[in-house]
């Protein structure tokens, strides 16, 4: 993929990314400490983050195209290298959002629970802290890319005073 209606398409699908990311990461921290939220969303938290997951190697593939069109450049370089790192990152929350979304189907609902029954308090907790920590590490790492890019795309690329008339 490299243009959509004549704009570098890493730079439309980078937004997908960066909105999707911590959507997903907020909604399977919410969903891993909360089960019956998770229940109550059914599949829609491991579709979410497949859509997540997916996104990533897209803009990814359009940042390599949009990196041999530009000029070689240490931010962009930089921006390049931690951008291949989102994709572990997407995998997990899938992979947890599925583990999740599984543990939320296995625990019956709080009325309809008796003793031994659905999983384990300690598979519960150890999925609750996988997901955040996780959930953190994706947010982070994604705010770091967009970061990066930011200043890849734009140093040098605009003055600090007004060029033109204005009120600033």
């Amino acid at each position: 993929m490299s243009l959509i209606n004549g704009l570098p398409a890493h730079v439309l699908l980078v937004h997908v990314v960066v909105v999707l990311v911590p959507l997903t990461a907020l909604v399977l921290v919410v969903c891993a400490l909360w089960p019956q939220g998770a229940r109550r969303l059914g599949l829609a938290l491991p579709l979410l983050a497949l859509v997540t997951l997916v996104s990533v190697p897209l803009a990814t593939q359009a940042g390599e195209w949009l990196e041999r069109h530009v000029e070689s450049d240490p931010l962009v370089r930089r921006h390049a290298e931690l951008g291949d790192g989102m994709l572990p990152w997407a995998l997990g929350l899938f992979v947890l959002a599925a583990g999740v979304w599984w543990l939320a189907r296995r625990t019956p609902a709080p009325e309809a629970a008796g003793p031994r029954s659905g999983a384990g308090p300690v598979i519960r907790v150890a999925a609750a802290v996988l997901s955040v920590a996780i959930a953190a590490g994706a947010v982070v790492t994604v705010y770091r890319i967009g970061d990066s890019g930011a200043k890849a795309a734009w140093h040098d690329a605009y003055s600090k005073t007004a060029t033109k008339g204005g009120d600033d």
